[in-house]
């Protein structure tokens, strides 16, 4: 791969392919990426205006009332993260968005979760060269993202799910599902209990006119 030119590393690299990360040209799109995220990371925190402005020039797509708590780390910057509307991400979001990662409406990120689209060979020698592959990953409206959690490349997870603190997510997590562990599993179905109790047996005293202000 040491002879790839620049187009052909670059289309292996949106294909899903073995591809050398390393090239020039990409490298060169990279760090210009990765330039803004330094703007972005460096706002105080009253300069929100500044956060969003910065956010809609990095980002691939980003929808309205979404907010990221600085710092956040991600590799090309998010030129290949699609955000919906109103998602929240806690400190230390990391991206590695080398392949594409979307993400729906109303998802919430806790501290220090790791998105990751980008895998290296098992073959050790193949692996020395230099080499990845990227595989996107999409996670539904309305999910809960735990603190330190963990989404490997090529993962789905469903709409109205909850994945536990800590979890590495491996495979796939069906919609409106609680999901814990390593490897990440699901744990229950997301049940009418839940529309009774908000944590274990404390129950829901808001209503949706309270959250509303009517």
């Amino acid at each position: 791969m040491d002879e790839m030119n620049a187009k052909e590393a670059r289309q292996r690299m949106e294909e899903g392919r073995l591809y050398p990360p390393g090239d020039e040209e990409i490298m060169e799109r990279q760090f210009a990426c990765l330039e803004k995220l330094y703007d972005f990371n460096d706002t105080r925190p009253s300069e929100l205006a500044k956060r969003q402005e910065l956010l809609r020039e990095m980002f691939g797509a980003i929808g309205e009332g979404c907010y990221i708590e600085p710092p956040l780390h991600s590799n090309w910057g998010g030129r290949h993260v699609h955000f919906g509307k109103n998602v929240y991400a806690n400190f230390n979001l990391t991206l590695v968005d080398d392949g594409h990662i979307y993400v729906g409406d109303a998802v919430m990120f806790g501290p220090n979760v790791t998105v990751a689209t980008a895998g290296h060979p098992v073959e050790p020698q193949l692996r020395s060269r230099g080499v990845q592959y990227n595989l996107d990953v999409h996670i539904g409206n309305n999910v809960w993202i735990g603190a330190g959690a963990v989404i490997l490349p090529g993962v789905t997870i469903g709409d109205n799910t909850v994945t536990g603190a800590g979890s590495v997510v491996t495979k796939d997590i069906p919609s409106d599902s609680v999901a814990v562990g390593n490897p990440c599993r699901v744990l229950r179905a997301i049940d009418a209990r839940d529309r009774q109790f908000y944590y274990r047996d404390r129950p829901i005293d808001l209503t949706l006119a309270d959250l509303d202000g009517e």
